[in-house]
């Protein structure tokens, strides 16, 4: 995988059809695209774009989604119902439930993690911590490009 990847948010979208249990009112059509991915699996970037419904939505991961263009309004047993539109960011947590309500079609990018377990994510940032530190020490201190008077 490289290092460094770049992309565009003109992508051609592929179908990603909502649970069709979950559609409460209209026939809302969902599309996707998965723009990145990190090495282990565990994040992603997506552009995600639906027409005009009503739907339930449960995350099993964390999400974090940037309105781009179009409106929803979102509701949970939390939160009233409140409209959101381009520029606004929304986190949903692992576990969340939300209604959603496309007006009209909404598109956004949005950025997906999968948890890992505490124990599991405090020994990898232990260990990532250690990586850094030992390739900071083996590293030669640049010379100085201001001369000392």
């Amino acid at each position: 995988m490289a290092l460094i990847e770049t992309t565009n948010l003109v992508v051609n979208l592929a179908p990603r059809p909502i649970e069709p249990s979950w559609v409460i009112e209209g026939n809302p059509v969902a599309q996707c695209c998965v723009l990145s991915k990190s090495a282990d699996g565990l994040a992603s970037t997506m552009v995600w774009e639906c027409s005009e419904g009503k739907f339930h939505w449960y995350y099993d991961f964390d999400e974090t989604i940037l309105i781009l263009e179009g409106a929803i309004v979102l509701e949970s047993d939390f939160l009233g119902p409140t409209r959101y539109g381009p520029g606004d960011v929304v986190f949903f947590r692992n576990g969340a439930h939300a209604r959603w309500h496309v007006e009209g079609r909404v598109r956004k990018l949005a950025f997906c993690r999968t948890a890992q377990p505490f124990v599991l994510g405090f020994a990898l940032r232990a260990f990532n911590k250690l990586r850094r530190m030992m390739m900071l020490s083996g590293k030669r201190t640049a010379p100085s490009l201001v001369a000392s008077a």
